[in-house]
């Protein structure tokens, strides 16, 4: 965990990034800011395995780098496929961030199907608090938030000082666009979650993740349903 002296001079880290990156600098000049300021076990990058544009992203310039998995228990098969794709394919060491209960376990004490009585809860547990904890070692994490993807990301900046978990939050692609992603993840080879081609433009766990109608807002299909927009996470 970063002390008061750390978080101090990581808010200089950010001031100066605000003003060498601006509000769209490419995605790579975000990288190579990060790289210029922190070792590679001091930053993690966040990977929901809907693709691995991101993590590619980042090892042109920190090869090696951990990759958070937040390893929920409910993922569709082909996520589970694309981890272990991108594991295989990429200079990463892929962390499997788990909850501190078993979805058995968490059935038992609260219920069967949590996710749909009290989804806040559900995504508290299975994501929110073990993210919380497997961030607490590093000083930087990096992000695919892109600000095309809901209204609640639509200012999203490149870097920023997450004051949820104390350290640097990077969005290098908050500027793209879903056919920027695709078209970089088909130029570069990189692992895609087989979901994006059947109508899943955002992929979170099976039960709470549906297809998104051509036109629709491309977080529409998470929560579908419900007023839930997000986990929590990048609140």
């Amino acid at each position: 965990m970063t002390t008061t002296t750390d978080q101090a001079h990581l808010r200089e880290i950010v001031a100066l990034g605000e003003r060498e990156l601006g509000f769209d600098a490419p995605a790579e000049a975000v990288v190579r800011f990060a790289a210029e300021h922190f070792d590679v076990r001091e930053v993690a990058v966040a990977c929901s395995m809907a693709d691995a544009v991101l993590p590619h992203l980042v090892v042109q310039d920190l090869p090696d780098v951990d990759v958070l998995f937040l390893e929920t228990g409910y993922h569709f098969p082909q996520t589970h496929l694309t981890r272990d794709q991108v594991a295989k394919d990429l200079p990463v060491r892929i962390v499997d961030v788990m909850p501190e209960l078993t979805v058995a376990e968490q059935d038992e004490k609260y219920g069967k199907d949590l996710f749909a009585r009290d989804p806040a809860k559900c995504c508290q547990m299975r994501k929110m608090d073990p993210l919380k904890a497997a961030l607490g070692g590093y000083k930087a994490w990096f992000t695919g938030v892109r600000r095309e993807e809901s209204p609640t990301r639509a200012n999203a900046p490149l870097i920023s000082f997450d004051e949820a978990h104390g350290l640097i939050k990077f969005n290098p692609v908050a500027t793209w666009s879903f056919d920027e992603l695709t078209d970089y993840a088909g130029e570069h080879g990189v692992p895609v979650n087989m979901l994006l081609g059947f109508g899943y433009p955002s992929i979170g766990c099976e039960p709470c993740t549906k297809p998104v109608a051509p036109g629709e807002d491309p977080r529409a299909g998470r929560w579908a349903g419900l007023s839930k927009t997000e986990c929590g996470i990048h609140l």
